[in-house]
């Protein structure tokens, strides 16, 4: 499998992930936020603002890699990864599961930089064939 093959499927994966997980948060499927054991109560709003961020984030990587901007995608990647390292420190400062902080956000933190990470490299390769300047 080639490297541009192996980083669609990856970026695909992190975009179905996210709008997933977004969804579940919206939409009355009962979802808890892995590590937190004072989850707030549905009146606080916490959820759909959670939902509301993860749906927003999986259409912002999504539009990227179905318009084939691959190099663009890489740096939102990137920055994505922002938000389930935030997760991490959330769960951390608040007494949640240190396994759950670092095995479930501080994991997905990594896969979506690394991701980013691998889309870039692919994207700053020049091919051979490619004309030289005069």
């Amino acid at each position: 499998m080639s490297l541009k093959k192996l980083n669609t499927v990856l970026a695909a994966v992190v975009v179905l992930f996210t709008l997933y997980l977004g969804l579940s948060f919206v939409l009355p499927l009962g979802t808890t936020f892995p590590g937190l054991a004072n989850w707030p109560s549905d009146g606080s709003g916490f959820s759909i603002v959670k939902g509301s961020r993860e749906i927003a984030m999986g259409l912002a990587m999504g539009v990227l890699l179905v318009r084939g901007h691959r190099r663009p995608l890489g740096w939102v990647l990137l920055m994505m990864a922002i938000a389930p390292f935030g997760d991490t420190v959330n769960v951390l400062a608040h007494h949640g599961s240190t396994a759950a902080a670092l095995g479930i956000h501080g994991l997905t933190a990594v896969l979506i930089a690394v991701t980013g990470l691998l889309i870039l490299r692919e994207t700053s390769t020049t091919p051979a064939t490619a004309a030289q300047p005069a």
